[in-house]
């Protein structure tokens, strides 16, 4: 996307339709350009049976993070390109603002609303109960109802890899988890991370800090450094625009990093060690699909390491030994074969 939008900005879109199987071997490209004032691509139109068809994105942040928000406006891309839906999306919303956000969407004929992070279960709860005719997906929420679902990354399998490599790393034998806010899926990837970590080292120390914004780069560096200080050699980051900065300060501290949601390697290339990668672009425009053909329904949906296109690891940095590669490799693979369940 070229430009940037404010919060009460949106765009409307449609091309053609593709299949779910096709759809879980996409590769979505981020930041594609569009044109605000139109609603179908060139030269390409949406089936008759989904042109009526309406899917929108309210966003905590910024599309362009190269994190989590750019990659839950990714997820409109692929919908717009396979899918032909018209789509629509609002971004850097508060916690304020976000029952007005989804209400105005709702009100506007979305057949489909994403909410782009657990910390909008409650107002899609009291949102969802007045407009019944619209299906509403909290990614990264713990909740389900009559016509809300909830779209899950394995956070707590991605932490548990992390936490492998962390405690594979650390000289220090601290470590550390750095987050925003505490909900059901960062609390299960801090529990994922420890567990992990002390697979490892039983008697490794792990540390939780959370800066209350996600994207807030000064709060980022403040709690880094301050993790840093206090002995952890490696940090696993859970933020969104604020993300690179603490992969930086690691870079510029001498200590080592992991990256989270998009391939962050090139960020930091001397501090990052590897990223937890979740194409949550494609997991969105599979509910969509499922939505379009009235087979989605009010559960939570959850991608672990046994959907590969989904969860995946990033690029390993050069320090990384083959030995600690291997481990986290054979460790992803054992919990998607089952072999390793996570407590």
């Amino acid at each position: 996307m070229s430009g940037k939008f404010s919060r009460r900005q949106f765009l409307s879109y449609s091309s053609a339709t593709f299949s779910t199987s096709l759809l879980l071997h996409a590769c979505a490209s981020s930041g594609s350009t569009t044109n605000a004032d139109s609603t179908a691509s060139s030269g390409s139109a949406a089936s008759d049976t989904n042109k009526d068809f309406k899917v929108a994105m309210v966003l905590p942040g910024i599309i362009t993070d190269k994190a989590w928000n750019q990659e839950g406006y990714s997820g409109l891309g692929v919908i717009k390109e396979k899918q032909g839906l018209k789509t629509a999306y609002v971004e850097k919303v508060g916690q304020a603002d976000q029952v007005e956000e989804l209400s105005n969407f709702a009100r506007r004929g979305y057949n489909l609303i994403f909410a782009h992070g657990g910390q909008f279960d409650t107002s899609i709860q009291q949102v969802a109960a007045q407009f019944p005719k619209t299906f509403f997906v909290g990614v990264n929420g713990a909740i389900k109802g009559e016509n809300i679902a909830s779209l899950l990354i394995n956070s707590q399998q991605a932490g548990y890899v992390s936490g492998v490599i962390a405690a594979s790393m650390t000289k220090s034998n601290q470590v550390a988890y750095l987050c925003a806010q505490q909900f059901q899926a960062t609390d299960e990837e801090k529990q994922g991370f420890e567990s992990g970590a002390k697979s490892v080292k039983p008697n490794i120390k792990v540390t939780a800090s959370y800066t209350g914004d996600w994207n807030d780069a000064a709060k980022a560096k403040e709690a880094a450094l301050a993790l840093i200080s206090s002995g952890s050699d490696v940090i696993y980051h859970w933020l969104d625009n604020a993300g690179p900065v603490v992969l930086q300060t690691a870079s510029d501290k001498g200590i080592y990093a992991i990256g989270n949601t998009t391939d962050q390697q090139a960020i930091a290339p001397k501090a990052v060690l590897t990223s937890m990668v979740k194409r949550i672009d494609l997991a969105i425009a599979y509910l969509a699909e499922l939505a379009t053909k009235q087979q989605l329904t009010g559960k939570i949906y959850t991608f672990g390491w046994e959907k590969p296109n989904i969860l995946y690891l990033g690029k390993f940095g050069a320090m990384v030994p083959k030995a600690v590669k291997d481990k986290a490799i054979e460790t992803k693979d054992a919990i998607a074969s089952h072999k390793l369940t996570i407590a």
